[in-house]
């Protein structure tokens, strides 16, 4: 009887541990969708039509049917992870149209931004920012010297301002002291907005708070051809703005 019982209670030791190895693997399998069979974050990607999926699909080069599928939002979300574009759940919304027509005006801008002669040519070296195709480039009276390269200006409510300013302090490591974040290769034009690189993509939403964002390579450039006393012409307005 007595090695009854111990049999039993061995066999009891053993059942509960394996009922806890059960619930522990358990705890490690993904979350299931049901009626998928993938994953909760694997099904991330919108089944919603965006107001804007006709456009987005046409841009894409999809068959353009205002309707989505999952081959529209995965090539939507590659798209918006590209440019960084957020939320990355692929739908067609107004951030994401507004992101392509942008690119399609940079595109289009090529090797001569100041076509409409918008910016001056009269200043001589000049760093020219367009806030409606969010664009910067510098010149030397009408030859262009650098750019044009894509920028990330003012948010709403956080516009960058327009108008003739002059760069007037450059502090190659700075950090904010409003909002304590470092800002490499600034250089001030107007208050406390400036030319800086970041380290998020320029298509990034919703915009900086003011500055004229770039990328690293390139405000390493504008450090390199600009100095204080030149001059900073920002003209139009920011889409979304």
């Amino acid at each position: 009887m007595r090695v009854t019982g111990n049999t039993g209670n061995i066999r009891g030791v053993r059942m509960r541990r394996a009922l806890a190895l059960s619930v522990a693997g358990l705890t490690a399998v993904p979350a299931l969708v049901l009626g998928t069979g993938t994953s909760a974050q694997a099904a991330s990607c919108t089944a919603s039509k965006g107001p804007y999926q006709k456009q987005v699909e046409k841009y894409l080069h999809r068959p353009v049917d205002g309707k989505q599928s999952a081959a529209d939002c995965k090539a939507i979300r590659s798209f918006q992870s590209t440019y960084g574009v957020t939320p990355t759940i692929g739908y067609a919304g107004p951030v994401t149209w507004r992101t392509m027509q942008t690119l399609t005006a940079q595109k289009a801008a090529g090797k001569n931004p100041n076509k409409a002669k918008k910016c001056p040519t009269n200043k001589g070296r000049i760093a020219c920012v367009d806030l409606t195709r969010q664009l910067s480039w510098i010149q030397d009276g009408s030859k262009l010297k650098f750019g044009p390269v894509p920028v990330r200006t003012g948010r709403d409510g956080y516009e960058t301002r327009g108008g003739a300013k002059k760069i007037y302090w450059r502090h190659i490591n700075h950090v904010s002291s409003i909002y304590h974040v470092s800002m490499p290769y600034s250089q001030f034009f107007d208050g406390g907005q400036a030319f800086h690189s970041v380290g998020v993509k320029m298509w990034n939403p919703p915009g900086s708070h003011g500055c004229v964002n770039m990328r690293t390579a390139d405000a390493k450039s504008y450090w390199k051809l600009l100095k204080n006393g030149d001059d900073v012409f920002v003209y139009g307005r920011k889409p979304g703005t």
